[in-house]
């Protein structure tokens, strides 16, 4: 079918239609938005100028500092400039530069999790081998393989929404360009495409966190046979796991999984998987690790020593 598409910009209708609460809005996430850069930095630093570089988790922790910043900039400037400007138009390039990087740096951050969630499983049920099974050369190609497979996954969806016609309304409920809500702009029948995004990010996201919990079910039950500080430590690494785990999820799923013409709270759901869940990541993987939080005390106070030296 050819592609007939008159678009040229569109209308981003943003976060809230209540204007007596966009300047609270714009305080409340412009704090989050450079919470998150200020608590992955700490993150980042912390981790490379220490010994905690040369573990698995903590290897996989530093990449995760570094996505999380920046899948947040794909969307949140955006959507903060948004609450008290009154020009909300975007062009239909930077609509699709805007859908390719989110589902890019989304992905990848969605497998890096799903790589410390392989190190835990390893480290607590193949503990004899695991500093053979997760070495540094495996890392990185798992690394580079959550790369490809991310990027693979935003060019299926960018080309999905590329086949649609736009040739009538151009007001986007939603404060970015995500894939459901240009569906429903579409001037064509779209249920071939609702199934395939379903498909390609909901029922991907769904699997992956069901993988997830049960690999997490695994470790706890192989905890048993460990000693009770061992159980103790594992358990405290293992629970901040599973709390990034849900966050992001559990708010991808609900907004993935229902198709484009269900009940629409996409908006609300995907501020907890864009904006909340990497803000609160630094916060959970440093308040309840003791490993982290020693490795912050010696770097961070050896630079403050040398800077007032």
């Amino acid at each position: 079918m050819e592609n007939h598409n008159n678009a040229t910009k569109f209308i981003l209708l943003g976060l809230l239609m209540k204007e007596e609460m966009k300047v609270t809005c714009f305080a409340i996430f412009t704090v989050c938005y450079l919470s998150i850069f200020l608590g992955n930095f700490v993150v980042f630093i912390t981790i490379t100028y220490s010994h905690l570089i040369q573990q698995p988790m903590y290897y996989f922790l530093w990449h995760l500092s570094i996505i999380d910043p920046c899948f947040t900039s794909t969307t949140a400037p955006r959507m903060i400039s948004d609450l008290i400007d009154s020009d909300n138009t975007i062009s239909y390039n930077y609509c699709m530069t805007q859908l390719f990087a989110f589902h890019f740096l989304g992905g990848v951050e969605m497998f890096i999790l799903v790589l410390m969630a392989f190190d835990r499983y390893v480290a607590i049920c193949k503990p004899l081998h695991y500093m053979i099974i997760v070495n540094r050369q495996r890392c990185n190609m798992l690394i580079i393989l959550a790369w490809l497979v991310a990027f693979w996954h935003s060019v299926a969806q960018l080309f999905l929404i590329l086949r649609l016609p736009f040739c009538g309304p151009n007001q986007i409920d939603h404060y970015m360009c995500d894939s459901k809500a240009l569906i429903k702009l579409a001037c064509t029948d779209t249920h071939v495409a609702s199934i395939l995004v379903i498909a390609n990010t909901g029922m991907v996201a769904l699997a992956t966190f069901l993988v997830l919990v049960a690999s997490y079910i695994i470790i706890l039950y192989n905890l048993r046979n460990n000693s009770s500080e061992g159980r103790r430590k594992a358990l405290s690494t293992c629970v901040s796991h599973i709390m990034v785990v849900v966050l992001f999820f559990v708010p991808a799923i609900s907004t993935y999984i229902p198709p484009p013409n269900a009940v629409d709270n996409d908006k609300e759901f995907s501020v907890f998987y864009a904006v909340i869940a990497p803000m609160l990541n630094p916060l959970i993987y440093t308040l309840r690790n003791a490993e982290m939080k020693n490795a912050m005390r010696k770097v961070w106070c050896r630079k403050l020593f040398f800077l007032f030296k």
